[in-house]
């Protein structure tokens, strides 16, 4: 790729991947070197994730290692874990050599225990090997199993001349410095070092004169989601790990935690939509049905009990054959308004904007609730009266129905969210089926309820 060219966005095309294709298929590897030494490896990955696994093992076993190291990382996560298959331990390892040890650690967890005994043992920089098995000790669901290794830090007992050669020799292994991190000599935590404050300071002065005692850390325990709150907080791009007695471990950079919050997303997305586990659109039918199949059985049952309410109703059905038209209104509006309401509320238990009493949310969302209900219930009164028409009683049984469903809906998608969330449940189960189902029962029970107290069947 010419050099007035390399910084035109990528562009992932069918002639791309067909010129790569035909490279692999000449052979010729002086060619698709050139033609990929121009692309970020994420933009390899992409190409990769998109041709057959011979052509994706040829390119890979072509490019140095230290780039297909990176390359491997973004991957597709079923195309990697086919390709890990297809390199032997040995060749594993010397991928493995080139990461930071957070991800070296994510690639291996993602093999057997036997292999992974066989990858380890192929690495041959002792030092990263012992960080890596280290890694691997911590569960992924939390800070341990975030954070990389890899990072700056000083003791507080060094000269300001000492400290820069020192960061120089730590820095080379660190691909970004975010922060430089003060310890004692017990390696415990014990503030930061403004780069700013390192330079202007006199060479003979002590870290212990200069460093920053107020220091944000997170324990090594800690689940992910709330070290990603406590980033985005303060506006953090790397934050230090710290055990019980503040020895620093680690840290966690804000890559890291953006992988976190985008697999969150998803989960939340799938669970909103009635989708339990994690799974993708190439998953296998049986992962995609198990997934699904659960949601699909309550909102089965949800519909047979919405039935049955209306069969128990059927003889005023044909008195009033009018309120039958309206039960989709009646479960729709239901359905909509709890989905809205919930998902607001768990979109502010994600980034704890919710707070206050929970009678005066509920208070607020009945008076929201009244005053779209009021709105809805005027338009339907006018259309279902000229259009359908109704009789009076009918059209007035409709608005009442309407109006208390709406605020119904609007309690129960406010209610159960924070009810799950403080049962420690993913609160965003509520935004899907959970709250459209129960609506759809409730606002026909209710429905019917109010139609026999007003038209007296």
């Amino acid at each position: 790729m010419s050099e007035e060219n390399e910084n035109i966005q990528f562009e992932l095309t069918d002639d791309l991947i067909a010129e790569v294709e035909q490279l692999i298929e000449q052979k010729n590897d002086r060619e698709l070197r050139k033609l990929l030494k121009g692309f970020h490896y994420a933009d390899i990955a992409e190409i990769l994730d998109e041709v057959n696994l011979e052509e994706a093992m040829y390119v890979i076993k072509l490019l140095d290692s230290e780039t297909t190291s990176d390359v491997l990382m973004e991957l597709d996560d079923d195309n990697r874990e086919k390709v890990l298959e297809n390199l032997s331990a040995k060749e594993i390892a010397e991928e493995i050599e080139e990461l930071d040890t957070d991800d070296a650690a994510d690639i291996i967890a993602e093999l057997s225990e036997e292999r992974q005994r066989e990858v380890i043992g192929h690495i041959e920089d002792e030092e990263h090997k012992a960080e890596i098995t280290e890694l691997l000790r911590y569960d992924e669901d939390t800070a341990g199993g975030l954070m990389a290794k890899e990072l700056v830090k000083v003791f507080e007992t060094w000269t300001v001349a000492g400290c820069l050669r020192r960061i120089r020799g730590q820095a080379k292994d660190v691909t970004r410095v975010h922060s430089i991190y003060v310890v004692n000599k017990q390696n415990k935590l014990i503030g930061r070092l403004s780069l700013k404050d390192l330079i202007v300071a006199k060479s003979d002065e002590k870290i212990a004169d200069i460093y920053i005692k107020n220091v944000d850390y997170v324990k090594v325990d800690e689940d992910p989601e709330e070290v990603a709150k406590v980033m985005a907080k303060y506006d953090l791009e790397a934050i230090p790990v710290v055990d019980d007695e503040m020895t620093l471990l680690g840290r966690i950079t804000i890559d890291d935690i953006v992988d976190v919050l985008r697999e969150e997303a998803d989960k939340d997305y799938q669970l909103a939509a009635g989708i339990t586990g994690d799974v993708e659109a190439d998953d296998s039918i049986w992962e995609l049905t198990r997934a699904r199949l659960p949601w699909l059985l309550i909102g089965m049952f949800g519909g047979i009990g919405a039935a049955s309410i209306i069969n128990g109703f059927s003889d005023a059905m044909f008195k009033f054959p009018a309120l039958l038209m309206f039960v989709p209104l009646i479960q729709a509006t239901a359905g909509n308004v709890g989905v809205q309401s919930s998902a607001i509320v768990v979109q502010g238990l994600a980034n704890d904007s919710i707070d206050g009493n929970i009678l005066n949310r509920l208070l607020k969302e009945s008076l929201l609730g009244l005053v779209n209900g009021l709105a809805i219930a005027c338009i339907v009164l006018l259309i279902s009266h000229f259009a359908f028409n109704t009789t009076y009683l009918e059209s007035l049984t409709i608005c009442v129905a309407l109006i208390v469903v709406i605020i119904m809906a609007a309690l129960i998608g406010t209610f159960i969210p924070i009810f799950l969330d403080k049962r420690g449940i993913d609160a965003a189960v509520a935004t899907g089926p959970f709250i459209t189902t129960s609506n759809d029962v409730f606002g026909i029970l209710m429905y019917f309820l109010i139609a026999k107290l007003i038209l007296g069947f």
